[in-house]
């Protein structure tokens, strides 16, 4: 199939280059993998144990800030983060609905209300002048999403949130590593969940997510509701979740961190050079902001003819995605539930043109080339 799964199974074919390739971006650290996986085995601590305490450490050191939490996915991040920063029924939460289902569907689960803000067609991320349209006396918090690797106007979102008494939660799954003056995404809220799932810029080996914050209030209250609300030996205060992140996870998840920069360079570099084929064509391509540092967890363009151009890519062996064909209150199951969302013109534009190309760290050399050569051609047949 021409189309990767975000949060799926990716097909490989012989010859055919998907948008991900997980497998790909194992063999460089295999042997490390392997070796620690396999003290974790042998240790026989397999729950909260070491390697998560020494991981959400190196993780926490990484972002610039003094907690991180390991949890059982990304989901479970935005959720454990949404309850621990207070977020309760009846609260209004103003994100994007252009992102995974997951940032508005955690919103749902605490019984607040999502307050579906437009976007703007430069990064792709939540537009802060039409969040501010969409406050109400109920507004609790916004959970802007670093999109595709970009980071959102986090200084105009934070200056709104802090006029206002509102909590920022940062939904970072798509964009480890990317910062907005040299601050990394993830130390630039109250509170930002982050995916390790397998196609993510630090992808693990299954499910897994982790809670970054500097409120230490907040670290406590995510400790205790991912293992089922426990705050003491046998005792349970509040109630919570089994969300606790996997020693073996953990241990995977440290040595592709001690890489992650190198990783994430690797895919700037692709970056750049599907730029330079693109630039000067029709295609609307990724614009790194001034003072932003964009780490391509998704290499997204914008096509009117994104058809004819996706059939294109898949008779020349190239694979693509749509993230995403629709807003996410276009979803037939936000029909049961309470939402507020204006028209999102911006959202609908990205929603009929946005396409992405392969972008991994595992990448070759001569598949970077192949699919540059792809490009070119399909240019070359528009002139």
């Amino acid at each position: 199939m021409g189309r990767g799964s975000m949060d799926g199974d990716t097909q490989q074919t012989s010859g055919f280059i998907d948008i991900f390739n997980p497998a790909a971006e194992y063999r460089p650290y295999g042997p490390e993998i392997k070796e620690a996986v396999l003290s974790v085995l042998d240790s026989g601590g397999y729950i909260l144990g070491e390697q998560v305490a020494q991981f959400e450490a190196e993780l926490a050191a990484y972002l610039g800030v003094r907690h991180v939490v390991g949890v059982a996915s990304g989901t479970d991040a935005l959720l454990i983060a949404l309850r621990a920063s207070g977020v309760r029924r009846g609260d209004e939460v103003i994100t994007t609905p252009f992102s995974f289902i997951a940032t508005a569907s955690s919103i749902l689960r605490v019984g607040a209300k999502p307050v579906f803000a437009d976007i703007s067609l430069e990064d792709y991320n939540i537009d802060p002048h039409t969040v501010r349209a969409c406050m109400s006396k109920r507004t609790k918090a916004i959970i802007p999403v670093h999109l595709y690797g970009h980071p959102a106007p986090m200084e105009d979102i934070k200056e709104l949130a802090n006029r206002y008494g509102l909590v920022v939660i940062e939904d970072a799954a798509q964009s480890l590593g990317a910062e907005v003056r040299g601050k990394k995404v993830g130390s630039l809220g109250h509170v930002a969940a982050f995916s390790f799932y397998p196609t993510k810029i630090l992808g693990g080996f299954g499910d897994g997510g982790a809670i970054a914050t500097d409120d230490h209030e907040i670290a406590e209250k995510a400790k205790a509701l991912r293992d089922h609300g426990r705050t003491g030996k046998d005792e349970y205060s509040v109630l919570g979740y089994n969300s606790r992140l996997d020693e073996i996870q953990a241990a995977a998840l440290r040595v592709k961190l001690r890489y992650v920069e190198q990783m994430v360079e690797k895919r700037r570099s692709v970056a750049q050079i599907y730029n330079q084929m693109l630039e000067g064509t029709s295609f609307a391509i990724p614009r790194e902001s001034e003072g932003m540092r964009h780490v391509y967890g998704l290499y997204t363009v914008r096509c009117s003819s994104r058809e004819r151009f996706a059939e294109f890519l898949q008779r020349n062996g190239v694979g693509y995605g749509i993230y995403y064909p629709r807003p996410i209150f276009d979803n037939s199951f936000f029909e049961k539930y309470p939402f507020f969302a204006g028209d999102c013109p911006r959202t609908r534009v990205a929603c009929r043109e946005v396409i992405s190309l392969p972008m991994h760290s595992g990448l070759s050399a001569e598949e970077v080339g192949r699919v540059s050569e792809v490009l070119r051609k399909w240019s070359e047949s528009e002139t």
